[in-house]
């Protein structure tokens, strides 16, 4: 069991202290269990599910006392886990960047992807229509969850179905991620900031419009490049320092605070396919041939992971849903940036 400390994030508590609504995202069997299953399928939220309520708490908001938010909630709660009855946690310390609404890169994706791809300000206008707040006035709050690598461990030994611990990951993480989200919203509520969660808002949703289809109205690993945590590889994966097998979530603020910067200057910068021609590693990885050194065929994953993976999972590990993950583990980028070496 990890100890608990001091959080300079007011009114944190562990996941089974919280209010009900909390709780039940990570209870078996509640609504919100199968609402955060598949978050290509989220339903419409009750507001309360997205924003929360502002209050006048004293009490500045800064990078550092968001940043401690997120980081004590992930090394706190009991809702990191993967739901072995043997307590073990989903994820390791996370990563968190910002990148302010006003950043041309929004503007970037949204004329590359189409015009359905939402931007920060787009986001939170719908979730407050009441309100006018200018791009500039936003911040996009950003956090990477690494995999343990027990679970990198475990997942590149796989050759076909996903090992049980990433199913896990892949479950029980994700539910965890949107407890995250909206420990965050709440915190934010209580210091006066208005926040929403865009992937659990009515403004996200699935598309098939596009040269990139199929896709979303937001998507978090986007957003997570926009705040310098990262690039794209071969696969789409998101790169990180922390490597790409990880999951990832954001939050938009009502609030400026400094961006993080990002230390690349190419969306595909850490990906040794891309900068120095050789790797590929990922290629054997997926089971159905998915992958190439043309790219990614988004369709024939789509069609094995949320298909057949998910038949898998219900049979082998009891869990409905899906995953696969392949090409993030057993790669040179699965826990850290390559070096060129490792292609």
């Amino acid at each position: 069991m990890r100890g608990r400390r001091g959080s300079a994030c007011e009114g944190h508590r562990g996941l089974g202290e919280q209010a009900p609504e909390a709780v039940d995202l990570v209870r078996p069997g509640s609504p919100a269990v199968s609402a955060a299953k598949r978050l290509d399928e989220v339903p419409n939220f009750p507001r309360r599910h997205y924003t929360a309520g502002v209050s006048r708490q004293q009490g500045s908001v800064d990078a550092a006392w968001v940043r401690s938010c997120v980081e004590d909630f992930v090394s706190r709660s009991p809702g990191n886990t993967l739901g072995f009855e043997e307590p073990e946690p989903a994820f390791d310390r996370p990563l968190v960047g910002f990148a302010g609404g006003d950043d041309p890169l929004w503007r970037q994706c949204r004329d590359h992807i189409g015009d359905f791809y939402l931007t920060p300000a787009a986001v939170f206008q719908a979730a407050f229509p009441e309100a006018e707040v200018a791009p500039d006035a936003l911040t996009v709050v950003s956090w990477i969850l690494p995999a343990t690598a027990a679970t990198r461990e475990e997942q590149a030994g796989q050759s076909r179905h996903p090992s049980e611990r990433w199913a896990r990951t892949r479950h029980y993480g994700e539910l965890f991620n949107v407890a995250l989200r909206r420990h965050l919203v709440a915190q934010l509520a209580q210091r006066g900031t208005r926040s929403v969660a865009p992937v659990l808002s009515p403004a996200w949703r699935r598309s098939d419009e596009g040269p990139y289809a199929p896709c979303s109205t937001w998507s978090e690993r986007h957003a997570a490049h926009a705040a310098g945590l990262g690039t794209f590889g071969l696969c789409d994966g998101l790169i990180t320092p922390v490597g790409k097998a990880h999951r990832t979530g954001s939050v938009i603020a009502g609030v400026k605070l400094p961006p993080s910067g990002r230390p690349y200057r190419d969306h595909r910068a850490y990906c040794l396919h891309f900068t120095h021609g050789t790797c590929g590693k990922c290629i054997p990885r997926c089971p159905v041939k998915a992958l190439s050194a043309q790219g990614h065929d988004k369709r024939r994953c789509r069609e094995y992971t949320e298909r057949a993976m998910n038949r898998h999972l219900k049979a082998a590990y009891g869990i409905d849903n899906y995953a696969c993950g392949l090409c993030q583990a057993g790669v040179p980028c699965a826990g850290h940036v390559p070096a060129p070496e490792e292609g």
